[in-house]
């Protein structure tokens, strides 16, 4: 009996039965020693990726109808009285202004395009092809760009018209972008300039944005008046 309890307890030690099959390394691992486990290397701390730097972001250009909306509550005065403006760049007190003012600040505040020194220039040179509606023997560098017949004059010789013979009754919502430039005639059969707009009425006619009479306003009256034309300015 005795000789078989040896037996049983030297097959126990040979299979190793009852006891953990871990193993321990000779030397602790240093910092810079692999690890083979897919368990151990499971636990071991990852850096994360450094960041790629980004380039500069560019501001991005101002729409013509944004900024022509930003004259509303600036320019509160309808006031087309003659004033002396420097040159280039000329302007009134942005308190004050015409319908046109609302096209000239814009388009220098979002294309950089001066209609005051272009006007003026081209009047110079072309000054029979304007208007004689004033009795104007030479250019005025003061007034002219500040006029709608001169504006529309300077803008179908630069090729910004879309009209094409359209009549008002030909235009329909869809025709208008954001930005557009519409002149039309007003009470008394007088010319007048607005900016169409990014927003739309409950039916989706465009917005435009003027001054008729009480400051830069934005409102829906794109077709209350005759439309005399369509320009599309493009941008430098």
């Amino acid at each position: 009996m005795r000789i078989v309890s040896y037996l049983v307890l030297a097959l126990l030690l040979a299979t190793g039965c009852g006891h953990e099959d871990v193993t321990t390394p000779s030397e602790p691992l240093s910092p810079s020693t692999s690890v083979s486990s897919p368990a151990l290397a499971k636990h071991q701390p990852t850096q994360p990726p450094e960041p790629r730097p980004q380039p500069p972001q560019a501001e991005p250009a101002p729409s013509l109808a944004a900024s022509a909306r930003k004259q509303i509550g600036r320019t509160t005065v309808y006031d087309g009285a003659y004033v002396g403006l420097s040159y280039p760049g000329g302007d009134i007190d942005i308190k004050r202004g015409v319908c046109t003012d609302v096209v000239i600040r814009a388009l220098r505040d979002a294309y950089d395009i001066d209609l005051q020194q272009l006007v003026h220039e081209d009047m110079k040179a072309n000054f029979t092809k304007y208007p004689a509606n004033w009795g104007l023997a030479r250019p005025d560098k003061n007034i002219d760009h500040r006029r709608v017949p001169n504006l529309m004059t300077y803008f179908n010789r630069r090729g910004y018209s879309l009209t094409a013979g359209k009549k008002t009754r030909d235009f329909k919502p869809g025709d208008f972008i954001p930005g557009d430039l519409v002149t039309c005639t007003v009470s008394g059969n007088r010319p007048h300039i607005m900016i169409v707009s990014n927003k739309t009425s409950r039916a989706g006619v465009p917005l435009v944005i003027h001054n008729i009479g009480r400051g830069a306003v934005e409102e829906d009256r794109l077709f209350d008046f005759p439309i005399t034309g369509q320009y599309r300015v493009k941008r430098p």
